[in-house]
């Protein structure tokens, strides 16, 4: 996935907000600048775009071995449920905009219980 292609996926879900921080990652939250983090686009090594994003428990199990999956580095290695897609082996773009999708909806229910009515999350 390109840098743009995946900016414009996560700029077209609810209530999303970007940052580019942390050594140029580019994060998408939801419930604006204080809201919670669901995806983080990063640099690879070479052209390609590596994607980090929150999963559920069934998968992580599932995808964490394959060619082109990691567990995220720093938030994994904290008991996180984080994912992150170094290339498409295992996973298309197709497939990763599915994920995305779902990362959105597990931050967002992290929100506080005010903010996900007001924004109708």
């Amino acid at each position: 996935m390109q840098l743009a292609r995946y900016n414009d996926f996560c700029a077209a879900l609810p209530h999303t907000f970007h940052v580019v921080q942390w050594g140029g990652a580019h994060v998408w939250k939801v419930g604006g600048a204080k809201g919670k983090v669901f995806a983080i686009g990063s640099q690879g090594e070479g052209e390609g775009l590596f994607v980090t994003f929150k999963c559920s428990q069934m998968s992580f199990d599932l995808l964490k071995d394959l060619p082109g999956m990691r567990p995220a580095p720093y938030l994994a290695s904290r008991g996180m449920l984080w994912l992150q897609r170094t290339d498409s082996r295992s996973m298309d773009d197709s497939a990763l905009c599915d994920y995305i999708r779902e990362s959105h909806k597990l931050a967002a229910a992290n929100l506080p219980k005010g903010v996900r009515e007001r924004l109708r999350l």
